[in-house]
């Protein structure tokens, strides 16, 4: 008797790394807004995704691009100062600005207590600096030719001074830990975003390749609709050079005719903030049926 029984494995498996931590919810929620649906379990380092060609790790972002580099991982989602920090040799497949807080890049800062006579990098000559990134901070003190020791922070780095260390960097995004630490900051050591990024070997896959591009096409159309939202309404023709005027569109408003030969429908793409203003201007001038819709993602 032949076996009738079929595999429905998929022949090719992408293997990508998820940041555990600070990055974790976040990154699944963008992959939701892109359309995959990753499932976290407190007992599995292994998250489930809705996509049977896609297998993934949870794995701290500061080791991510050790793994991928190495070939452990195809790709991995980690902020691009952990990439220059271990010098991984990794190919960057796209950049990705969103943080644990905001959709913006976040600073490693150098900082001090409020109360202390260092004024400048140069100060830190001969000082003690705690940080989690020893790799930048000691090239950053390099390039100011400053010689200053620097001890690895296994965390709470915001408390180490004075006590403890001289100075302090550390990754902020608004800089309220620190202030809360009373800490101010003397100088930016880097700005970073978040990367998505792949083994060399992996890159060089087509098969890998391509769906990687996919995946960072639709994650980057989800931030790229951040903020936006679409509006459609109906003008009158004689009214639409006036209307048309008044509209900061994305790219040309589309304008479709109506069956009324008098009307054409206009549709087009706003920043969020701007519709809350422009909706009553675009009613005076003649406007009707006005709708505003949300915008999940755009793609060029």
């Amino acid at each position: 008797m032949t076996d009738s029984t079929t595999n429905d494995a998929p022949s090719q498996v992408l293997k990508l790394g998820i940041p555990a931590g600070s990055l974790q919810e976040s990154t699944a929620a963008l992959f939701s807004k892109a359309g995959y649906n990753i499932r976290f379990s407190s007992r599995s380092y292994y998250p489930t995704i809705d996509d049977p060609e896609i297998e993934c790790l949870l794995i701290r972002a500061q080791e991510m691009a050790r793994y991928v580099e190495q070939g452990i991982l195809d790709a991995g989602i980690t902020g691009h100062d952990w990439v220059l920090e271990t010098q991984a040799n990794v190919a960057e497949i796209c950049e990705m600005v969103f943080s644990k807080v905001s959709r913006r890049k976040v600073r490693w800062v150098l900082a001090v207590p409020e109360d202390s006579d260092i004024q400048s990098v140069q100060d830190l000559a001969g000082k003690r600096i705690a940080t989690e990134a020893v790799g930048l901070t000691r090239n950053y003190l390099a390039e100011h030719g400053v010689e200053a020791t620097v001890e690895f922070s296994w965390g709470a780095t915001e408390v180490k001074p004075p006590q403890l260390a001289d100075a302090i960097v550390e990754v902020t995004e608004t800089g309220s830990s620190l202030r809360a630490n009373n800490l101010r900051i003397l100088d930016t050591v880097i700005e970073s975003s978040t990367r998505l990024i792949a083994n060399n070997d992996a890159v060089a896959d087509e098969w890998k390749k391509t769906k990687l591009d996919n995946i960072a096409l639709m994650l980057q159309s989800c931030l790229d609709a951040e903020g936006k939202a679409g509006l459609m309404m109906n003008v009158r023709r004689a009214d639409l050079p006036t209307i048309l005027d008044q509209l900061p569109a994305l790219q040309q408003p589309t304008v479709s005719s109506l069956s009324d030969p008098d009307w054409v429908a206009v549709n087009t793409i706003l920043d969020g903030p701007t519709v809350r203003m422009i909706i009553p201007v675009l009613k005076a001038a003649g406007a009707r049926g006005i709708v505003e819709y949300p915008i999940n993602k755009i793609i060029d």
